[in-house]
């Protein structure tokens, strides 16, 4: 009996051993190919990707994967084949991605639906989840996949449902409006292209009416400060140039710094418009997350129709971060250069709008070598408007010969 037990598990083992062999010669990649490690329990083997999809999209490959679930990255995905169009279809449940270019937080989708077709190297078909569905088709070389999606005209309302409970606004707020996305992929490590349309875009239920007459709890001064001032002039130079032109969000900025945070890999540049940042200074924090900046866009919207550019520039100016626990252009300007803000001059104004970039960074540079970043402060002045040219040309070379106190300097006179 032993030996019968004995010659049964060297079968088992040399069966195993055999289909290693034969997996590990179907899937090897070729010189150059693109390929991906592939574990199975103790077994590890290298596989070309373009080997594997057209494998597992094969009339006689895919019956044998219906009914299969993968546990992958995303999460746990289920395969299904169907016989007369010869597609392959995967559904993810939940399903968890990290948005390129959006930072390393993920996003919890409940579930997405992908159809796969091929003809030679050409493939296509479906992307879905929840009411949203796109169209996708790709070609497969041995090197890379290159994928173009289109989205048709859909609802905004229904792309926020896919987040549910994520967004807590969602039960209150009443978003109308449409949206269509053409993007471009490359795989492997390409960059994500999208090219988004927003039509209608309105939102209410938010209750942002209250903060028309909010004050701030940044100052006891009631500001003097008015659209015009040469520190609220910087400041839109400096955080959100379009602010006069947009309906709350800016789809070029957006395109632009998803571009930059793809190249460099970390989020080098952000998107957020001024009422954007603005929503993030009353309401939604600055938790580093896509989740926030859809809440944040809500709120920038509905504010656009309840409180008019006006009124959301004087608030952002009364609670934006100056560094060293300031808050408020009030504060920032008492605090650096001993005045109120409405009397800043122009290369003050210019010198503070530039510290919001990086309010606690360039407070320490400012207290120990007493400036800080000039590069900053000349890019924004390049984007102050009005400002004539004789003027201009003054103002640089103001600010390279700067040599304003510390604060901890001042104090101390």
């Amino acid at each position: 009996m032993a030996w019968m037990l004995f010659w049964l598990l060297a079968l088992a083992g040399c069966a195993c051993a055999a289909i290693y062999l034969i997996a590990k010669l179907v899937l090897a990649p070729l010189p150059g190919e693109w390929s991906v490690p592939l574990r199975a329990g103790p077994l590890q083997l290298q596989a070309g990707v373009p080997t594997m999809i057209r494998l597992a999209t094969a009339p006689w490959v895919g019956p044998l994967l219906d009914g299969r679930r993968l546990a992958t990255r995303a999460g746990p995905v289920r395969l299904a084949w169907q016989a007369p169009s010869r597609t392959l279809l995967l559904h993810c449940a939940p399903c968890t991605i990290t948005p390129a270019g959006l930072g390393q937080q993920r996003v919890v989708l409940q579930d997405v639906r992908l159809s796969l077709r091929r003809q030679g190297l050409w493939l296509d078909g479906e992307l879905a989840s929840g009411a949203l569905r796109a169209t996708w088709r790709g070609e497969l070389s041995s090197q890379q996949m290159k994928i173009r999606l289109q989205l048709p005209s859909s609802a905004i309302a229904d792309a926020y449902a896919l987040l549910g409970a994520a967004i807590p606004e969602l039960a209150r707020a009443r978003i109308d409006g449409r949206f269509a996305l053409q993007a471009e992929l490359s795989l492997p490590g390409g960059p994500l292209r999208l090219a988004p349309q927003i039509e209608g875009f309105q939102v209410s239920g938010l209750g942002t009416e209250v903060f028309a007459a909010a004050r701030s709890a940044c100052s006891r001064r009631s500001s003097r400060l008015t659209p015009d001032s040469w520190l609220a002039r910087a400041v839109i130079a400096a955080e959100d140039q379009r602010f006069y032109q947009h309906p709350g969000y800016d789809l070029a900025e957006f395109s632009a710094a998803l571009g930059r945070n793809q190249r460099e890999g970390r989020i080098a540049r952000g998107a957020s418009t001024l009422p954007q940042q603005l929503a993030k200074l009353l309401v939604t924090g600055d938790e580093r997350s896509p989740v926030r900046k859809l809440r944040e866009l809500l709120y920038a919207v509905e504010m656009e129709q309840t409180l008019g550019k006006p009124r959301m520039l004087q608030l952002y100016l009364s609670h934006a971060p100056w560094g060293e626990g300031l808050c408020g252009a009030e504060a920032a300007a008492q605090h650096y250069f001993g005045q109120r803000a409405h009397t800043l001059s122009p290369a003050q104004a210019v010198w503070l709008a530039a510290m919001l970039h990086h309010p606690a960074q360039h407070a320490q540079d400012w207290a120990r070598t007493g400036r800080i970043d000039a590069a900053r402060a000349q890019w924004v002045l390049a984007g102050l408007q009005g400002v004539p040219r004789r003027q201009r040309a003054k103002l640089v070379q103001e600010l390279d010969q700067a040599d304003w106190a510390a604060p901890a300097l001042r104090r101390e006179e």
